[in-house]
């Protein structure tokens, strides 16, 4: 067995690892840890997101080259927690949603894994759920963790 698991260094990617990985372990599955960049969203700000801590309330990088290195970080960090738990890293390109549910098709992923953010109703409307549009367009079942 083989599922993909969403990481972008929130709370709820912390969870989601936890649940994937004693699930894998029981059934012996390897992981695959995924964190999409998207391109079409970076602009040039005030300063980078270098860590997860307030990920959640930023949506804007400096570039796409900061998202790309802290989108490695963070699948390197991910994978260190996976003891005992066959695990590589894939960095996609694109809408979260979408790169995630392509790859997991292309892998022919048995299961996908993703946090819930608990955004508000008008934090959801703005920047949509990730969780939701996996569910509605995942070809693998979807686990969303909270």
């Amino acid at each position: 067995m083989r599922f993909v698991v969403a990481v972008d260094g929130t709370s709820g990617s912390d969870r989601v690892l936890e649940h994937a990985a004693s699930l894998a372990a029981a059934a012996a599955a390897d992981l695959v840890l995924v964190h999409a960049v998207n391109p079409s969203v970076y602009e040039v700000m005030d300063g980078p997101i270098r860590d997860g801590s307030n990920a959640e309330e930023r949506l804007l990088l400096e570039s796409t080259e900061d998202a790309e290195e802290r989108g490695e970080q963070l699948l390197e960090r991910a994978a260190e927690r996976m003891e005992g738990v066959d695990t590589e890293t894939e960095l996609l390109y694109g809408s979260p949603a979408s790169a995630i549910a392509e790859y997991a098709e292309e892998i022919g992923a048995d299961g996908v894994f993703v946090g819930h953010r608990d955004l508000s109703e008008e934090q959801e409307r703005v920047l949509g759920s990730v969780a939701k549009r996996l569910v509605d367009n995942s070809p693998a079942p979807v686990t969303v963790v909270r």
